[in-house]
């Protein structure tokens, strides 16, 4: 079964730009699990631009399913999620003006660091996962810093779907090979949408999950939240 964990920083965004509390992060965190989410995502970034530090403990202690913090290992980012204690740390390599994810690590180059890490917060007992790019390369390279799963980037195959779902794929089939040939989890994310979801599920077969955002937020605005993560639970139902 793959499950589905809402990131619910743009949420965080829509309440930052007019400086209140609308909408409420609480109630969006326990609408999110009861409409079906399996899994809440945030990603605190040294900016705060959307999630804020301080949302982190009152989200951890609202969600009731997996909670999931993403991010660049800083110090920072290191203490908050040793203080928290999420079910699943995903280790991004985010630049602190990036936009968004925009790649994933050398797990080659940065090995050593990577290793040191994941043994952090693995002996908090919590769940590593490292983002990386489809490359099997990389996938090997993960395994070897102990990390439990890895997260694949999947913007190029949501950027290449429509011209040619086949060849969009292929890299994450080959890579998602690799990680069950390393005895990695696997999980997936950026940009997949109800367009390309589907597909994507349909074959990589050791999806454990994705974790979905911007467009799940885009399309409650007209679908409403709880059709909408319904609608993509059935993207994913095996």
């Amino acid at each position: 079964m793959t499950r589905l964990s809402v990131n619910i920083n743009k949420f965080a965004t829509l309440r930052n730009a007019r400086g209140s509390n609308l909408p409420n992060l609480e109630t969006v965190t326990k609408d999110c699990e009861r409409f079906g989410a399996e899994g809440i995502t945030i990603h605190p970034r040294p900016d705060e631009r959307h999630i804020k530090y301080a949302d982190v403990p009152v989200i951890k202690r609202l969600a009731t399913t997996e909670l999931n913090i993403e991010g660049n290992p800083i110090p920072k980012f290191i203490e908050l999620v040793l203080a928290n204690k999420p079910a699943q740390v995903t280790l991004v390599p985010d630049a602190e003006n990036a936009l968004t994810s925009n790649a994933g690590w050398d797990t080659v180059k940065n090995k050593d660091y990577l290793k040191e890490i994941c043994g952090i917060f693995k002996k908090a007992g919590i769940r590593t996962s490292i983002f990386v790019d489809p490359v099997e390369e990389m996938v090997f390279g993960a395994a070897e810093t102990g990390c439990d799963r890895i997260e694949l980037y999947t913007e190029a195959y949501a950027r290449n779907y429509a011209e040619n779902p086949e060849k969009a794929i292929e890299p994450y089939v080959k890579a998602a090979n690799a990680a069950k040939k390393a005895g990695l989890g696997l999980n997936a994310g950026h940009d997949l949408n109800l367009a390309n979801l589907r597909y994507f599920k349909q074959r990589i077969d050791n999806l454990l999950e994705v974790s979905i955002g911007h467009a799940l937020i885009c399309d409650a605005i007209y679908m409403g939240l709880e059709n909408t993560i319904q609608a993509y639970k059935r993207a994913i139902k095996d």
